[in-house]
This record gives structure tokens, C-alpha cells and sequence, in this order.
């Protein structure tokens, strides 16, 4: 069996971007053939397909991806990152698995071995897939778009979790609408550049960029329906080289999250009519270049095929430990691989905080500022008992559905 602190940590130690998970997925490769899985390499760029057939019986797809962020660790761990990419462009990016795919890998890699070791307790097939490029919502699709997907055995159900700064042994399991959709706008704003010393001979679009970003924050809280899950987030805002000099354009990136499709067509029509009009009051003569640069669906669980396995969990672990946080705001692409097999999803959190430091935290009222989250440079799952709940997870989900 593999030592899965010590697969994890190198992992930690390793991250890899989107698209470049080629150290990660040698390794689970080879673990994979070890085991006596069928593998296919390359599945959709980097990505890895193993089948484990066990006699007759459904079959049971079950998901990790594996990609890093670039990202600057600053946990101060002895297995930290201190990984940097160097792009075509020569530019330097560190990289971290800030999000915990590095935790999936380790999760789904134990939990084949589980399962192979246990062969004799069940039949049908398992199908492990180590997914790349999740932080780019593109992994999913590049594997359903692979050649071999339709020669993978289809599958019953897709199951799936995520790491995040829930207690350590706690698990979320959400009916429907599990996690929010995501829209990623690319802005560019035409202005026209000049002197610093003369604005008047310029249309300055750094002013009627952060014009638009001030307004953007009104169409959440004036524009969505109480109670609808939507947030508007400006991450980036770049224009400009000198300070004396009014550059042409302006560059907004615009983050969107909605569940109901009616909040989506209003928040994407509310960004773009903000957008348009600031440009217009600020004298513009060029119409802003907005371009949906990233899209992908909500996740959405089968309520079914959630409520048997929240059954099943709360069997092995009590009730106290299952829980039902809500839908998240962040987005994931495990579904793609779902609706493209045409198979029912459930995809669950699974806590890796300190329980300790969230029992601290919550005292305090400080449980956001104090327990770093997903995408911090600060995050970083405790070891135990987040392997083994993870892996225990795996286990009685596939063979829920594999009996």
C-alpha cells in the first residue's frame, strides 16, 4: 500500500499548472498499473483514465484533479512549494496547490487501493479518472473530448469531492444545486492616450474603468433578487506603464457566479450595460470589447442519488458528521464529465481544517479571517483525519453504488 502522507506532501511539494500536471500524472500512472488497472496516459492533454473491471456489475466513475495556482506558498510548512514556472515569455510564476487537488489525488489514489484490496467484497467496474486543468474549468471537457472517452465503460454515477475548511472529518453533502456557475469577462476599455499634464486632449480609461468597477458592485445588491446566489467580483484592473502618461486602454477581468439561468442573463446583460454606458459618459468613441473568456454550469447533484449516500455516510460515521452547508459560490467542471457520460453526479466537501482551530475560530467570530480558505497562499489541509476521512469517502460511495 502507498504511504499516502508521503505521496501527498510530494505532491504538496510539486504542484503543477493547468495542462502541465505531467510529474502528477506519471505518478498516479504508474501507481495505477501497479495495482493491475487498465491506463490510458494523455486522456484530454495530461489527464489519466484507469479501469478496474471486478465481474459483472455498474460501473462507477470517480474523480481527482490534479492541477496547482500560481500562487506564492506562505505556510511555512517543511513540505512547502517553492516550485516556480518560467513561461515562454521568460515571466517567473510560483506555483502552489493552493485549492487541494493535490489532497484529491492522494484521496482517489487510496482509495483504488482500498478497492482493489477489497475486490473480493464487490463486482463491477471502477473508473479512476485524475483530471487536468480543473482551475481552468477546461480539464473536464479536453477528457470528454478525447477520442477514448466514449470507450471508457459508462457509468452509473459520477462521484467526486473537494477538500475545504470544513473540520476534519466533517463532509457537506448538498442536493441540487451543489456549486455555483462561473462566467469569466475579459474588458478591455478604448480610450485615447496622452501627456499626464493634459487630460483634456485624452479619453482617460483608467478613470472610466474605475468608474465601472464602483458601479459593477451595485448590480448584486440592486439588481438580483434577494436570496439568489450571484457574486460580481473585479479581480484585475490593468492599465497604464508611467504615471505621467494616460494610456489607451483599460483591462478589467470580471468574475461572475450564479445558479439560476434567469440571474445569469441578468447579471451578464446588468456588467455589460454598466460597462457600455461609462464608456459612453467618459466620451469614448470606440464601443469596450467584452468577451466571455471562461464559462462553466453549476454543479448539480442528483438528489437521489445524494440522499442514499448521505445515508450511507452518516451509517459509517454518525450524523454529526454529515452535514448540508448550502450551495457554495465556487464554481468546479466535475459536471461536464457527468452530462457528458449522461450519468447522475454527487460531488461533496470534505472538511480539512484543523477542528480545533475552527472551534477557536468560531468562538472568536473570526472563522474567515482566522481559516484560510481555498486559492490562500496560506492554505494547506491537516494531514489526519483528512486522508483517511477522504478515502473512506471514495471507498463506501463507489461501493454504495457498485452493489
Amino acid at each position: 500500500m502507498t504511504d499516502l502522507d508521503s505521496l501527498y506532501r510530494d505532491l504538496h511539494s510539486h504542484p503543477e499548472l493547468p495542462f502541465e500536471e505531467h510529474r502528477t500524472a506519471g505518478i498516479v500512472a504508474e501507481r495505477m498499473r501497479e495495482l493491475g488497472l487498465e491506463v490510458e496516459e494523455g486522456f484530454g492533454g495530461t489527464g489519466v483514465a484507469a479501469v478496474l473491471r471486478n465481474g459483472d456489475g455498474p460501473t462507477v466513475w470517480l474523480r481527482a484533479d490534479m492541477d496547482g495556482l500560481p500562487v506564492e506558498e506562505k505556510t511555512g510548512l517543511d513540505y512547502a512549494s517553492t516550485v516556480v514556472f518560467t513561461a515562454a515569455d521568460g515571466t517567473r510564476i510560483p506555483v502552489m496547490h493552493a485549492c487541494g487537488h493535490d489532497m484529491h489525488v492522494t484521496w482517489l489514489v487510496g482509495a483504488v487501493e482500498e478497492l482493489v484490496a477489497s475486490s473480493a467484497d464487490w463486482s463491477g467496474t471502477v473508473v479512476a479518472l485524475f483530471q487536468p486543468a480543473e482551475e481552468l474549468l477546461a480539464g473536464a471537457k479536453a477528457m470528454a473530448d478525447d477520442p477514448r472517452f466514449g470507450d471508457l465503460p459508462r457509468p452509473s454515477i459520477v462521484l467526486g469531492q473537494h477538500v475545504g475548511p470544513l473540520p476534519a472529518g466533517v463532509v457537506s453533502l448538498t442536493a441540487g444545486a451543489a456549486m455555483a456557475g462561473v462566467d469569466d469577462l475579459a474588458v478591455v476599455l478604448h480610450g485615447q492616450g496622452g501627456h499626464g499634464s493634459r487630460p483634456e486632449t485624452t479619453t482617460d480609461p483608467v478613470l472610466a474603468a474605475a468608474a465601472a468597477v464602483v458601479r459593477l458592485q451595485s448590480v448584486v445588491a440592486r439588481e438580483v433578487t434577494p436570496g439568489q446566489l450571484a457574486v460580481v467580483t473585479v479581480g484585475s484592473l490593468r492599465a497604464g506603464t508611467k504615471s505621467n502618461v494616460i494610456p489607451d486602454e483599460a483591462r478589467l477581468g470580471i468574475n461572475i457566479r450564479t445558479v439560476d439561468p434567469r440571474t445569469r442573463e441578468r447579471v451578464l446583460g446588468a456588467v455589460t450595460r454598466i460597462i457600455t454606458a461609462e464608456a459612453t459618459a467618459s466620451g469614448m468613441t470606440e464601443a469596450p470589447t467584452i468577451d466571455i473568456a471562461l464559462s462553466g454550469p453549476p454543479t448539480v447533484n442528483s438528489p437521489e442519488h445524494t440522499a442514499t449516500l448521505r445515508q450511507k455516510f452518516a451509517a459509517a460515521w454518525g450524523a454529526p458528521a454529515v452535514i448540508d452547508y448550502g450551495t457554495v459560490s465556487g464554481s468546479e467542471d466535475v459536471g461536464l464529465l457527468a452530462s457528458a457520460a449522461e450519468a447522475p453526479l454527487v460531488f461533496w466537501i470534505t472538511g480539512g481544517a484543523d477542528p480545533a482551530a475552527v472551534t477557536a475560530a468560531m468562538a472568536a467570530g473570526r472563522f474567515e479571517q482566522d481559516i484560510p480558505s481555498n486559492h490562500s497562499p496560506y492554505y494547506a489541509p491537516v494531514l489526519h483525519p483528512t486522508i483517511e476521512r477522504g478515502v473512506d469517502a471514495l471507498v463506501i460511495a463507489a461501493r454504495t453504488f457498485l452493489s
